[in-house]
């Protein structure tokens, strides 16, 4: 047919019907969903077909059209279901429902590439009631139809929301999703089991029995840790169905299926990565923007209550950083397709699928359409004919997307969907006044940005998303912002530049406007927002001035580089201009007032540092309110060791500061006593009251705080709102429950008081239903700060967790109170668990307790045995008052476990008798409460066990007696005879408890030191027992495993090369316990001492060998890829015997190895390894040669790159300890699972310029990341292995000391490979940068001329590191968050290995030899050649304990080595103090495998001594000498002038000085000027 128009142009019929043919096609879809018209549809799909078909294409198939513009057709069918073009009726609906389903029949397998738009139409459409059925019966064609690789992708969004809405189903309904489900189970029998674990939990719905026995058949290997990851894989999807069920699956796994696994995975000093995924997890599903998440948010903070509130400083809670910076502003065409990936993959995806509003998908659709053709992704990207049309480089970006972006965006690569073009509304500036909410502002300043981008590029990939941006989510706008405001200030308008400045001013004034009509949640979202955006701006300048740096270097060499010097600086001024345009006070102020402490600090710090600047003598007074806002920011941040150091900058400080300081520490008492002087003052001051309030709550003290509160009422009674919590508080404390109901009916309050007050009463009354719903109305209100927090925001939002943590604590005590529970007898443990994981402060713990005790007393008149609960709970709230030094507090709460009957309260009375300084009378009130209370008698017979024989009670009577037998030991009142009957008594009680027989062995060591040296035999029966008493303890935990395994080592192999010991009869028991003990302690504890077994390995005595070697061999075959490269020294060590032996060692492994095992081809590879390394260490280097080939010059090395064997990482090859509440110990597991092995070696090996030449090798490891070491020819790295080792203990005793914990502190280590006793390999520690190259600079400065000294300062100085060490943190550190973090981790690790250092007398401390991580602002100390006091016998001796210059005090900010720093080192050195026995014992492979330096001092000492009468010096003599002083500073000993004329092992005269006196005494000599003078100075 032919039509002729007016100008007699011929139009056929194959154009009319092309011109509307996907409207055309889809109406005869939906037709095909009608049994009347469905044979009519098929002929005129058959018909269109040949019309539209090519010659020869003339098959009576139509699915062929129909695939072709499958995205069309389902677009507008989508449209025809939303009421795009008109309202549809019902009917009409079932209609389109019915006709999708015979399309997709059509259609075919094909059909997966438009599922994820089926999948987002069936969702929303099986929401409508009406429409469920219909939707179903289409859901299961389309599952059906797909083919088994398709499929998977679906199941898991198909089954949870399914299930989710399973109880709105009708019969017929039920069964139409039965078959659904049971079609994925039973018969989709080629699905991937992977795809298979995205099948939500069914066991809940009865009807899918069937279904759920299978799949549980299919899982039945699963261990709990692999079903957890499943579960939280699954509850990371974008669907909200799935997460929805995926968080009911994980409330069910901890809190009814696996609350033991749960538990313990919380537990110890440090909780399992786990617990940071689960954490990290909830936080995101929180956070989520967007309507209709308040279901996922109530189950989440249900899960984060059930987890509990777990301490900050044990786990690490892995937060995604999905942003980047655009460096080149969109003209590096590369950087710009990477960013437009980015969008992609990490903002709009998610939206995509996570959406069911099927008309925001449509723009989401437009925009991911536009940049998929911007990265040049075309649909030759799927097709399987001619690939090579595709170039390799898109083609490898599109296969590095994520599989579940790629599900996503493969049908849009052919889409043809638009935007209507808008003409962009002329706004007034700043736009932020104009505007009601936060989100409106965003999207509206966003949408005018997108007009305003400059650059063709820019404006190509901004200008997509206006229609996304316009619409609900307001996450999509707040990712675009700071790229578009970064690329209008680089290369925009100024006007544009100008308005910006202006929009971000008028949000910062309007922080600290008094008189502001903008809503609270307006102000702090879009402070937040500017914020974000300064940062952004921030990290561009950080990177710009790396890049400048880099660019310096070759601008000297290129004109090129000149010219992107040039343009660099510009981009540089342009964005810095803004950033030093905005007033740091008004900074200041608006980040204090919406709660951004950081910046706050940060902003108030600089214009102290500004004021000292530009009058150096500033006043003091000018200055102190300056210090008040940094103690109240401080203060705000939880940092009381900032508090401290400010506090000694103010000399008068003011009330106010002063109950800061005292709040911050805890101190209670103090802050009341300053809160009752303001209330004197003014007495109608209600802050002042809430504050009295607030320190009465937080001492316990509830009757008295109820009487404050209702003499406060009489007199205001209009206060009673702001008081409503105390009132309620004080009223559960006491049971009023009366009073609690009057409160809340009274007023519709929700705070977290109240919402627990509401809780209590439901609980109650007893009333099921009403008791679910407070529980639900409780978590909404109390979870909303996580929200507000963010996921980066766990610290700041731990109150509202805590009080999720209570809540649950609540409806578990009462389910298990109720009669037909079955937790009862498990209910105490569970309890105690979940007290030990919270943050181990007074506030906290002193909170959970005190509701348990409300909660216990809801059923206390029931039940007596509940009053012992109660007890139980007092008892807990006294030790925590005790460990504050809150004495009062500890006191009262003694009394009330008293008279609740707590079993064994005495015990807790005594220690707070000893804690606050009566240990006699303790121990007196500890003994006679255990004879009254039968426990012990004169004749020390027990009671008789049939009173009360349980576990919990055998174990707390074994550790009566242990304390008894203890503090007797420590009074020095009894005999040695009565001492160790009182220690034998406690270990025959507690013969399942580790430290009653450590403390009976300890006993006998101490005993021994005691003993004359002439009293031989008796010291080898002590040590019999010793060794005996310690192996026993091992078997038993893990506490004392540092102390007790070298101790045991020590006993028994010096013992054994003393021919007198070891000719004795009881030498033989000794060597016969250690025998058994190796069978009997597990392996991994004997691992911890490894180093000190090696060490042995040329022992003397042939029966100690045997034994010895016996350890070595099991170690090796238990732990072959860990302790192989400990051994490696050996193997290849210089010494002959050693040697000798170790090589017959692993041939004995290898010989007696299991077949198919591991470790005979491991012994291969690392005599391999080894055998290569030693090569290229020693390899001979010309003088110009900068590299070295691995292929060519290390073949058989670079062979050797994909093995077996273990990275040497030191994390890798640290055992970590089981906690000690955990049940030992066969399931341990002491590495890494996941630790790299070696993949390849890089071919490049660089030469460092040094004398010795030391070559830097790059490992890839198997998790893919890269591992750099640098071989060490003819140095002996045995000082800097035993000091890793030393430091790895440091760590762990840091770890498992709240107090250094909380401050998280820590020394740097890398791992260290010695291959014998001249060379070895050491681990290059990344990201740091040393500050040598200032040393050099700074010396040629102060001996040049005043003009060349100005040159060497602007070209050498700046460019590399800023004048004043304080300013390097900005620099380095612009994001305030960040430069907080880094400073704060630069004076603490300065302080850690000040005191390390100090102790091990480390020397040479020069600038090459102290790093700083230009990540994290971590100090890292490398090159321990100097040990030993070595520095002060060198012909300049070293006259510092420890480096701490001007310019590394000006680092730690403006209260310089007060506070931070102090409190680090008095900390630190206390714990050093604490565990000298164990710290010493690692530093006792020193005296056994002496190193290079010492056997060259011996020769020296042994030719100056030819003439002499003693021929020769013992070198294990020399050893010990070495090590002594540092036994003396670790009692506390320590004279800091004159030391070479002191007596080296002490005199009478010297006294043992305080941790806090010498801390003091080192800093104050460090920083002596005329020590200083001995140094390079940096400043």
């Amino acid at each position: 047919m032919e039509v002729v128009s007016p100008d007699s142009t011929a139009v056929d019929i194959k154009s009319i019907v092309g011109s509307c043919l996907v409207p055309l096609l889809t109406d005869l879809v939906v037709l095909l969903g009608d049994e009347n018209e469905k044979l009519a549809a098929t002929q005129a799909l058959r018909k269109i077909f040949r019309i539209m078909s090519s010659e020869g294409d003339s098959g009576p198939d139509p699915a062929l059209l129909l695939k072709k513009h499958m995205l069309g057709i389902v677009s507008n069918i989508n449209d025809k279901l939303q009421d795009v073009h008109g309202k549809e009726p019902i009917p009409s609906k079932i209609r389109i429902i019915r006709g999708l389903g015979a399309f997709i029949k059509h259609i075919g397998d094909a059909i997966h590439t438009v599922a994820p738009q089926i999948m987002a139409t069936l969702q929303t459409m099986f929401m409508i009631p009406d429409l469920s059925e219909v939707t179903l019966l289409t859901w299961h064609i389309f599952l059906a139809t797909l083919a088994p690789q398709d499929l998977g992708a679906h199941i898991g969004a198909t089954s949870a929301s399914l299930l989710s809405s399973w109880d709105r189903l009708s019969p017929t309904g039920r069964e139409i999703a039965k078959r659904c489900l049971e079609f994925i189970v039973f018969e989709a029998r080629d699905v991937s089991e992977v795809y298979l674990d995205d099948m939500v939990d069914l066991s809940d719905i009865l009807e899918l029995r069937g279904a759920d026995l299978e799949l549980k058949r299919r899982r039945a290997n699963r261990n709990p840790r692999e079903q957890l990851l499943k579960i939280l894989e699954r509850a990371d999807s974008d669907n909200h169905a799935v997460v929805l069920r995926s968080l009911g699956e994980l409330k069910t796994f901890m809190s009814t299926t696996h609350p033991d696994f749960t538990c313990n995975l919380a537990s110890g000093d440090v909780f399992d990565p786990l617990v940071g995924h689960i954490q990290s997890t909830l936080l995101r599903i929180t956070s989520r923007d967007g309507d209709g998440n308040e279901d996922l948010r109530l189950l989440a903070y249900e899960c984060m209550g059930i987890l509990g509130a777990v301490d900050p400083d044990r786990c690490e809670i892995d937060l995604h950083e999905s942003r980047m910076v655009v460096r080149s502003n969109f003209t590096d065409e590369t950087e710009s397709v990477l960013f437009a990936m980015h969008l992609i993959k990490d903002v709009l995806v998610g939206a995509f699928r996570s959406t069911s509003d099927i008309r925001y998908q449509a723009n989401l659709a437009y925009t991911i359409q536009e940049l998929l053709r911007f990265c040049n992704f075309t649909p030759a990207l799927v097709t399987t004919r001619n690939t090579t049309s595709v170039p390799v480089k898109v083609r490898n970006r599109w296969n590095n997307l994520p599989k579940h972006v790629l599900e996503t965006v493969t049908p849009l690569l052919e889409g043809r969907f638009s935007a209507p073009t808008k003409t962009p509304a002329i706004l007034v500036h700043p736009i932020y006044p104009q505007e009601k909410t936060y989100r409106e502002w965003l999207q509206l300043w966003t949408t005018h940005l997108i007009t305003r981008a400059s650059g063709d590029t820019a404006q190509r990939i901004f200008s997509v998303f206006r229609t996304a941006i316009r619409y609900k989510d307001a996450e999509v706008a707040h990712h675009l912002l700071p790229h578009l405001v970064l690329n209008i200030l680089l290369s925009g308008d100024e006007k544009d530049a100008q308005d910006i400045r202006e929009e971000l001013l008028v949000v910062l004034e309007d922080q600290v406007n008094m008189v502001s009509s903008a809503s609270a949640d307006k102000k702090l979202l879009s402070a937040q927002v500017v914020f974000m955006l300064l940062d952004h701006l921030s990290k561009y300048v950080r990177l710009l001035r790396q890049d400048v740096s880099s660019k310096k270097a070759e601008s000297n060499k290129r004109a090129r580089a000149q010219n992107a010097l040039a343009q660099s600086e510009e981009q540089l001024v342009r964005v810095d201009s803004l950033l030093s345009s905005i007033n740091h006070d008004l900074m200041a102020k608006a980040a204090l007032q919406c709660k951004s402490y950081a910046r706050s600090l940060m902003n108030f710090e600089r214009q102290i540092v500004a004021l000292r600047e530009r009058e150096p003598l500033v006043s003091n007074k000018t200055l102190t309110p300056y210090y008040e806002r940094l103690h109240e920011i401080y203060s705000y941040l939880d940092e009381p060791d900032g508090m401290e150091g400010i506090s000694t900058l103010i000399l008068s400080p003011s009330l106010e500061h002063q109950i800061r300081q005292h709040e911050s520490t805890g101190r209670w008492t103090a802050a009341q006593s300053c809160w009752e002087v303001r209330l004197q003052q003014s007495p109608n001051n209600l802050d002042f009251h809430l504050g009295l309030l607030h320190c009465l709550r937080n001492l316990g003290h509830y009757d008295t705080l109820r009487t404050h509160v209702r003499g406060v009422l009489v007199r205001n009674p209009d206060w009673e709102l702001a008081l409503s919590s105390f009132q309620a508080e004080s009223a559960w404390m006491i049971g009023a429950w009366d009073d609690l109901q009057r409160l809340t009916e009274k007023h519709e309050l929700s705070s977290p008081s109240i919402m627990k007050a509401r809780v209590l009463l439901a609980m109650h009354s007893g009333d099921p239903q009403q008791i679910s719903t407070a529980l639900s109305k409780a978590r909404s209100v109390l979870g909303t700060p996580i929200v507000a927090s963010g996921t980066k925001g766990y610290r700041h939002s731990y109150d509202a967790i805590l009080d999720l943590h209570t809540v649950y604590e609540l409806q578990m005590i009462h389910e298990a109170l109720s009669d037909q529970s079955t937790q009862k007898k498990t209910l105490g443990a569970t309890l105690a668990a979940r007290l030990e994981l919270t943050l181990p402060t007074f506030r906290v713990r002193e909170s959970v307790l005190s509701m348990r005790r409300a909660a216990f007393s809801l059923r206390a008149a029931m039940r007596p045995s509940i009053t012992k609960e109660i007890g139980r709970t007092w008892l807990a709230s006294a030790k925590i008052a005790r460990k504050a030094k809150q004495w009062q507090t500890a006191y009262s709460a003694t009394l009330q476990a008293q008279q609740n009957s707590a079993p064994f309260h005495f015990m807790e009375s005594a220690k707070l008798m000893k804690a606050t300084g009566e240990p006699l009378r303790a121990l007196q009130e500890l003994e006679n409460s255990m004879r009254l209370s039968g426990i012990v008698t004169d004749q020390q017979r027990t009671i008789d066990l049939t009173r009360e024989d349980n576990e919990e009670f055998q174990c707390m009577r074994a550790k009566a007696h242990i304390l008894l037998a203890r503090w007797m030991n420590e009074s020095g009142r009894y005999d040695t005879s009565q001492l160790l009957k009182a220690f034998t008594t406690a270990s025959n009680q507690g013969s399942m408890l580790e430290s009653a027989y450590y403390h009976l062995g300890h006993f006998h060591d101490q005993w021994f030191k005691q003993l004359p040296s002439s009293d031989e035999e008796r010291g080898i029966r002590m040590n019999v027992h010793t060794v005996k008493d310690y192996s026993r303890a091992m078997m038993h935990g893990s506490k004392y495993v540092y102390q007790a395994i070298p101790r045991i080592l020590t006993l028994w192999l010096d013992g054994g090369e003393n021919p007198t010991i070891a000719s004795h009869a009881f030498y033989a028991k000794i060597n016969s316990a250690v025998a058994a003990a190796i069978d009997t302690i597990p392996v991994y504890k004997w691992f911890t001492a490894f180093p000190q077994i090696v060490s042995r390995v040329g022992h003397s005595n042939p029966k100690v060998y045997l034994t010895l070697s016996k350890l070595i061999s099991k170690v090796i075959r238990e732990y072959p890829h860990q302790a192989l490269w400990l051994f490696a020294s050996v193997v290849k060590s210089t010494k002959a015997n050693r040697q000798s032996r170790g090589r017959a060692i692993l041939d004995a492994l290898k010989a007696r190895a299991i077949v198919h095992t591991q470790l005979p081809d491991l012994i291969t590879q690392i005599h391999a390894m080894t055998d290569e390394l030693l090569r290229l260490c020693n390899y001979p280097i010309d003088d110009d040669r900068k590299t070295l080939s691995m292929k060519r010059d290390f073949p058989q090395l670079a062979a050797l790159g994909r093995s077996p064997l273990l990275i040497p990482l030191q994390e890798s090859l640290t055992v970590n300890l089981p906690p000690a509440s955990s049940t030992e110990n066969s399931n341990h597991i002491p590495f890494p699972t996941s630790a790299p092995t070696f993949q390849e070696f890089a071919d490049e090996i660089e030469i460092m310029r040094s004398m010795a030449k030391p070559r830097k090798i790059t490992i890839r490891g198997s998790n893919g990341q890269t591992y750099m070491f640098l071989g060490k020819p003819k140095d002996d790295l045995r000082k800097d292995a035993r000091l890793m080792d030393f430091s790895a203990i440091i760590n762990k005793l840091l770890k498992a000391n709240s107090e250094s914990r909380r401050r998280q502190l820590h020394i740097r280590t890398y791992g260290v490979v010695t291959l014998n006793e001249e060379c070895g390999f050491i681990q290059w520690v990344l990201n740091t940068i040393p500050t040598s190259e200032m040393n050099e600079v700074f010396g040629r400065i102060k001996g040049a001329p005043d003009k060349e000294a100005g040159e060497l300062f602007v070209t050498k100085i700046l460019p590399l590191f800023p004048p004043v060490f304080h300013e390097w943190f900005v620099e380095t550190f612009p994001e305030p968050s960040a430069w907080l973090a880094s400073r704060l981790s630069y004076g603490r690790t300065a302080a850690v290995m000040s005191m390390v250092g100090f102790i091990l007398g480390l020397g040479d401390r020069h600038c090459e030899n102290i790093l700083l991580d230009t990540n994290t602002g971590d100090v890292v100390h490398v090159d321990f050649n100097c040990l030993f006091e070595k520095g002060k016998t060198l012909e300049t001796p070293e006259r510092v304990p420890f480096r701490l210059t001007q310019n590394l005090i000006d680092g730690l900010g403006v209260t310089g080595v007060e506070g931070v720093f102090r409190i680090a080192c008095e900390i630190t050195l206390q714990l050093l103090r604490d565990n000298k026995d164990s710290l010493m014992s690692v530093l006792d492979a020193f005296i056994h495998d002496p190193l290079v330096e010492w056997e060259d001092e011996k020769r020296k000492m042994d030719r100056d001594r030819r003439n002499a009468v003693k021929s020769s010096t013992d070198l294990r003599h020399l050893a010990k000498n070495a090590l002594r002083p540092i036994e003396r500073k670790l009692r506390g000993v320590y004279s800091p002038s004159n030391v070479k004329s002191k007596n080296q092992g002490g005199t009478d005269e010297e006294r043992e000085i305080s941790t806090s006196n010498l801390v003091q005494m080192i800093i104050q000599e460090a920083v002596d000027d005329a020590n200083l003078v001995s140094i390079l100075v940096l400043s």
